[in-house]
């Protein structure tokens, strides 16, 4: 018993002993298997990664880089334009009845497009000195610079800053000449070398749809360039201008842009940005640039020795928006009808009347006002025209000598002065500069004809400002003494002196035929 016990005892004792055997073997193997494939998959990531091409970037060459290309080619020739000037803020003039003021038919325009001209001060007037910012292009190496006529417009002083000048460097610049009609200006800055200047295009090749880029100076951000195409061509977008027939574009301009270049595929000047329509004072798509061909001829003559510019006219007057109910009520299906005649102008000494509608100039068809005006604008002054009209249903013809348009609607062409600085009335020391009244601006303001002066231009902070007189006032008299033209009112002003009683007579602007003359009056400091 003892025997087959011990033997038995012998025979587990070896079987635990194999089956130890056989985990510590299976376990070794486990390990071995698991660093050979361990080792296995490294090898094939080490192997793997060397197979994996790298990321390469195209060359430039590869991209399109036309507006690049343009951009480069015109930044040098578009400047930054800043001016100061000092704005009188509103005032309600002495002895002026509530609401009596004559609203400018533009200031709602400015507004729209530009987000306003001036600042606004509080009920008891004042002055206010404004900074603000707009764009140019060279157009010359001598420094002769394109811009908008508002951009520089009463300014005090006007500061051209280049693209390569370091920060703090500005160029003063003086205005050769400005044209209320386009609203277009000239300046120019003195430099001792050469400057870069961009090229003038021919904007009737420009189709709706073209590509175009804007450079400019947006919210003084220098050297902006936006991209879009020619939306339309031909827009009138205030119809009392007649001059201005705008590319519409789609490119980004915003408030800093006036002045600044629209430019073709080919780096061409096609167009100066003027305008945007908004009611944000933001861009909102859509944009105006006066077309090239028109600044081209504007800048021919503001740079002529008169420094302004010169345009026929006969002294009609029609509808700025076609009517299809006036051509039908006067029987023509074309052509322009006249809404007011010009006394003594070349239409009334012609014969033309109120109601004949124009369907010729020297046998060549007139269709609408634009084509009448941009015709009979082009030619010079004291050079004849047959005009062909219809009236009561019979074709007709008569000759007119062409005036100067400027003249002949000196007051209905607004109280600001075409012409170059040196052009347009002096100021005098009561602080206030005058022009004599023309017939039409005596009629229309109810004034007996060769009596007394008109208001244009009132300095800040002057004598004339504290006593209360304002742009488009009629003085009649300066104590007592008549000033029916500028030679007779710088006489009475030369002979005053300070601490003297100074009593204007005067029919303020917009009182009309209701408002009558009040008297105006100060001690001279």
């Amino acid at each position: 018993m003892n025997q087959r016990a011990s033997a038995l005892w012998v025979r587990l004792k070896a079987n635990r002993l194999a089956y130890s055997i056989s985990i510590l073997i299976t376990l070794t193997v486990g390990i071995l298997i698991g660093t050979v494939i361990s080792s296995g998959v490294r090898g094939q990531d080490k192997k793997s990664s060397s197979d994996v091409a790298p990321l390469t970037v195209p060359s430039p060459q590869v991209l399109s880089n036309q507006f690049s290309q343009i951009s480069k080619q015109l930044e040098p020739s578009v400047v930054n334009i800043n001016t100061e000037s000092t704005v009188k803020t509103p005032r309600r003039r002495r002895g002026a009845p509530s609401g009596d003021d004559e609203a400018n038919p533009f200031d709602d325009f400015f507004d729209r497009f530009f987000g306003g001209q001036g600042g606004q001060g509080g009920p008891g007037g004042g002055s206010i000195r404004e900074r603000s910012l707009g764009s140019g292009v060279i157009v010359d190496p001598k420094g002769y610079i394109v811009t908008n006529r508002h951009v520089v417009e009463k300014a005090d002083r006007i500061r051209v800053r280049l693209q390569d000048d370091p920060p703090g460097l500005l160029h003063d610049a003086k205005v050769i000449g400005s044209d209320q009609e386009t609203d277009l200006a000239v300046i120019k800055i003195e430099s001792n070398k050469p400057l870069p200047i961009a090229k003038l295009g021919n904007s009737d090749s420009m189709q709706v749809g073209d590509w175009v880029l804007a450079v400019g100076s947006p919210f003084g951000l220098q050297e902006t360039v936006t991209a879009g195409i020619v939306s339309a061509k031909g827009r009138n977008i205030v119809p009392q201008r007649q001059f201005q027939s705008f590319i519409q574009t789609d490119a980004a301009i915003n408030p800093g842009n006036s002045g600044g270049p629209l430019v073709n595929m080919t780096g061409e000047v096609i167009g100066i940005n003027t305008a945007i329509l908004t009611d944000t004072n933001a861009y909102a798509g859509v944009g105006f640039a006066l077309p090239s061909n028109t600044v081209a001829q504007v800048y021919n003559q503001l740079v002529s020795p008169d420094h302004r510019v010169s345009r026929g006219s006969i002294g009609i007057l029609f509808n700025a928006l076609d009517n299809p109910a006036i051509a039908r009520v006067y029987g023509t299906g074309s052509g322009v009808t006249i809404s007011d005649v010009t006394p003594g102008s070349p239409a009334e000494q012609a014969g033309l009347k109120v109601g004949d509608t124009i369907v010729a100039v020297d046998s060549k068809p007139v269709k609408n006002g634009d084509e009448l005006v941009a015709d009979i604008a082009a030619r010079k002054p004291g050079s004849k025209i047959v005009v062909g009209f219809i009236r009561d249903g019979k074709r007709q013809e008569a000759t007119a000598t062409v005036a100067d348009r400027a003249k002949l609607f000196a007051a209905r062409l607004g109280d600001d002065d075409e012409g170059g600085p040196d052009s347009g009335p002096k100021e005098s020391k009561l602080g206030v500069s005058v022009q004599t009244l023309t017939q039409e601006g005596a009629d229309r303001l109810d004034v007996p004809a060769g009596k007394g002066v008109i208001v244009k231009d009132v300095k800040a902070g002057s004598f004339a400002e504290d006593v209360g007189l304002s742009r488009g006032d009629i003085i009649l008299e300066i104590n007592k003494q008549a000033v029916d033209n500028e030679e007779q009112f710088n006489r009475v002003s030369g002979t005053l002196k300070s601490g003297q009683d100074v009593v204007f007579l005067v029919r303020q602007r917009g009182a009309g035929r209701q408002g009558g003359t009040i008297f105006l009056a100060g001690t001279l400091p």
